[in-house]
């Protein structure tokens, strides 16, 4: 074994190599390269030395031999400001990470030509943690061939047909494969200089792994295999993407939404605590907590209570946790607060900032909950396909995974404590008097300024606008990769007409997502037409309903999975046409509305479907597209039934949760016929655009 491992680092390590292949391992590794690998990931990390400055003195640290201390630092995490990417959390653990730096290395550095094929994750691709490693291929070879063979089912890709996309191990009786995403790839460097030329084939039709092989094989044979392939433009603005980029011309020049905040936005909190936290009933959560914080409870008689709280996790010793906690606090009942788990679920949550009770209380966003301010939520680059739309507003405390795959909470407004100094404390903490001001960039707030926007809307009107942006299919189709890769850039209105109007659309789309407010005819008052005959409770026999009896969901839309996650089910649904009486009501909103039938129709889709609850009754008039639609990478509807389910839940709904659903599909409804609004809105901004950079 001795002798092949030293004629194996012989090759490596000094032989001229012309051909490196293979299918490196996926698995992640802990800490950093190995020192006989000489640190082959820190390259891709942009890992570089500086010396350590006494904070004291502010002369530089030396050891006890008198030599200046050196500490690491990474150009992935520097800020954009020091030649950084500003990228604070990365991962580029995987071991087929340190393969690619390998052959990089040994083709491009030491033979100076020859080919890489490699079969790895797909991550490397597009994810922002890559952007190193990418920028050192397009310097090293000439010429990049990339081959996505999907199957990530951990976004949920699916064919056009809706079946569910395999990945390219999958063996039928035999393997399902790996769940991650993968692709093949070709480097080639001629020796010549030229500049490197990215090339990506994305076929997503063949969703059976056995047709995507069958397929992969029948290209060989083919006289110009290149044509099925799109260029790449890697570029520092899109972070070296290798990913053919669909976005208008001018989508690069917007600001991040992002750019737009005066710090740095809060992810939402994380609990890992199997629902002990939060609930979808108020009073089941009270009475769970109540026992917790009781001083008069011992260890192991709260223990043999069974709560998911006594459990060891990892990173979590259930007693010891408890024991801080009641140290530090007593149970408040004005800590049970609303909580947003996902777009239009709603449900109940404890907080508390002591550590480690909740896996991540993220104390930067509870300080900004209070009456009267509202969040804005985003993420950096899309977790699910389809995603619907990237962004979603709430005024409620919010979940880390509202939006897929990480939400942040972009706060309206900011309280602080003392002039220029951000960051705030919660109403009722000991300290001077809170400030409240807007959370708006320098550069956002001249923009602000120099419109002259009416003072008394300063503090919401871009965040608005940028919903208004966000919500519109146009600018969603138009821009979708560079939506889908990075932060959502929002292009800003020239005028403060233009400006107002858009914030007033996001406005409108703010309060149909805020479910704890009424909509005037949406959910109050003279519902309109088309609105009023969707979602209806209906018994299947007819007559009435039992809610006592007839309120159970067991159609399947939901299932128990591992470590109490909740698994989406198929349930029950019939798809149908619209009833004559259902199209007249449609046509008749539509009028009045200033659409035609034909455009409501588009909006709401050509077909209807009923909902079942159960055997025994069902939700009447669903639009296809209104139960369809997506928000964050999750159908909405379909995802809040997941989470009633009668095994689940525990018991039936009530008759307010079973008219929640047809006030949510609603809402939905009002959201569709709204976008040719909200694409003509983004299509003026877009001719008529404030230049972002000074």
């Amino acid at each position: 074994m001795q002798a092949e491992r030293d004629a194996a680092d012989k090759v490596k390590r000094k032989d001229p190599i012309l051909v490196v292949i293979g299918n490196p391992p996926y698995n992640a590794f802990a800490g950093v390269s190995p020192e006989e690998e000489e640190g082959l990931v820190e390259t891709y990390k942009g890992a570089y030395q500086v010396e350590k400055v006494n904070q004291r003195t502010g002369k530089t640290a030396k050891d006890r031999h008198g030599n200046p201390v050196r500490k690491r630092r990474y150009r992935l995490s520097d800020p954009e400001a020091r030649g950084g990417w500003g990228i604070r959390k990365f991962n580029l653990d995987d071991l087929y990470v340190r393969f690619f730096r390998l052959a990089e290395r040994r083709i491009a550095e030491v033979t100076g030509r020859g080919v890489v094929c490699f079969i790895s994750n797909s991550s490397w691709v597009t994810e922002p943690s890559f952007v190193i490693l990418r920028e050192h291929l397009l310097e090293s070879f000439n010429r990049v061939w990339i081959e996505n063979l999907h199957g990530d089912r951990k976004r949920s890709e699916y064919a056009p047909d809706g079946r569910t996309s395999e990945t390219i191990f999958a063996i039928p009786g035999f393997s399902p494969g790996i769940k991650q995403g993968v692709a093949t790839t070709l480097w080639v460097k001629t020796g010549e200089p030229s500049p490197a030329l990215v090339l990506l084939r994305n076929d997503i039709n063949a969703a059976k792994a056995a047709d995507r092989r069958a397929q992969l094989l029948q290209t060989l044979e083919e006289i110009n295999p290149e044509n099925r392939y799109s260029s790449a433009a890697p570029a520092k603005d899109n972070r070296y993407s290798f990913w053919p980029m669909v976005v208008s011309a001018d989508y690069a020049q917007w600001p991040k939404i992002i750019d737009l905040c005066a710090v740095p936005p809060s992810n939402g909190l994380m609990e890992k605590r199997g629902g002990s936290l939060v609930d979808i009933g108020r009073d089941a959560l009270e009475e769970r907590l109540k026992i917790y914080f009781d001083r008069s409870i011992e260890w192991q008689d709260y223990k043999a209570l069974g709560h998911r709280l006594a459990r060891k996790q990892a990173r979590f010793d259930p007693k010891k946790a408890r024991e801080k906690a009641i140290a530090a606090e007593k149970f408040l009942p004005e800590r049970i607060v609303r909580y947003a788990v996902r777009p239009f679920d709603i449900q109940w949550a404890y907080y508390t900032g002591v550590r480690p009770v909740w896996n991540e209380p993220r104390p930067a966003l509870w300080e900004q909950v209070w009456q009267g301010n509202g969040f804005l939520l985003t993420r950096l680059r899309s977790g699910k396909d389809p995603e619907g739309a990237p962004m979603y507003f709430t005024p409620f405390l919010s979940d880390d995974h509202l939006l897929s795959p990480d939400a942040v909470a972009i706060p309206g407004r900011l309280r602080t404590r003392q002039p220029g100094i951000r960051g705030a404390l919660f109403e009722g903490q000991e300290g001077p008097p809170a400030q409240i001001g807007s959370n708006l960039s320098v550069r956002a707030e001249q923009i602000l300024s120099h419109l002259a926007a009416d003072a008394r809307k300063e503090d919401s009107t871009l965040w608005m606008h940028a919903l208004g942006i966000g919500y519109s299919p146009a600018y969603l189709n138009e821009n979708a990769d560079g939506v889908r890769r990075d932060w959502p850039r929002i292009p800003l209105p020239a005028t403060k007409d233009a400006l107002l109007k858009s914030a007033e659309l996001g406005e409108r789309i703010a309060a149909l997502l805020n479910t704890e407010a009424e909509v005037k005819n949406v959910t109050s008052g003279a519902s309109r037409p088309e609105l009023k005959i969707i979602g209806n409770i209906t018994a299947v026999e007819g007559g009435t309903l039992d809610p006592a009896r007839d309120l159970l969901i067991d159609a399947g839309w939901g299932h128990g999975g591992k470590g109490g996650i909740t698994m989406p089910g198929k349930g029950k649904l019939i798809g149908r046409d619209y009833t004559a009486a259902e199209r007249g009501a449609v046509a008749e909103g539509a009028a009045a509305l200033g659409l035609t039938k034909e455009q409501a129709f588009g909006q709401l889709g050509e077909r209807t479907c009923d909902v079942y609850l159960n055997a025994r009754a069902y939700w009447k008039n669903i639009p296809a597209k209104v139960w369809d639609y997506y928000i964050g990478g999750y159908q909405v509807i379909k995802k809040w039934l997941s989470y009633r389910e009668g095994k689940l839940l525990g018991r039936a709904l009530t008759v307010e949760e079973a008219r929640y659903v047809r006030d949510m599909a609603r809402r939905i409804a009002a959201l569709c016929l709204l976008q040719p609004e909200l694409d003509a809105n983004y299509a003026a901004v877009k001719a008529d655009t404030y230049p972002w950079r000074a």
